[in-house]
């Protein structure tokens, strides 16, 4: 339905149709081989959850937000809430694990590696670092 929304949490706030379809459209230039596999739909008349997966390889010709495609696999799933009125979608909301994502396509270190724990570590000593400020400004 024109002026639909989508939510997908933590990559795109966007409007349909333009702003759906633009969206779509840098998706699967990105990753061109891009397979979704519905494993279950519970609905009623006003709404839908979708549980569903995908596979896709990120060598295509166009980026995904704002990365350039470098030949990672990916491998995610995540479910889908859907708002119908009239027969016509009015609502989506995408949830899947970002972080998972990011670090499939290489833009956050693996999990437990010698990299992610370094970063671990430079945050926590970010953090402590402003706990020590803040204990010194209330002195």
């Amino acid at each position: 339905k024109p002026g639909a929304t989508s939510d997908i949490i933590g990559l795109a706030n966007l409007t349909a149709p333009d702003g759906v379809i633009a969206w779509f459209t840098e998706l699967f230039e990105a990753f061109p081989d891009f397979a979704l596999v519905v494993k279950k739909v519970i609905a009623d008349e006003g709404s839908a959850a979708v549980h569903w997966s995908a596979t896709a390889t990120f060598n295509g010709t166009g980026t995904f937000e704002g990365f350039k495609p470098n030949g990672a696999t990916i491998d995610i799933e995540g479910i889908d809430i859907i708002t119908v009125e009239d027969g016509l979608i009015t609502s989506l909301v995408a949830l899947q694990n970002g972080l998972e994502l990011a670090r499939q396509l290489g833009v956050v270190p693996p999990a437990g590696s010698a990299a992610d724990k370094a970063m671990a570590g430079a945050i926590n000593a970010k953090t402590a670092v402003g706990e020590q400020v803040k204990k010194l400004r209330s002195r």
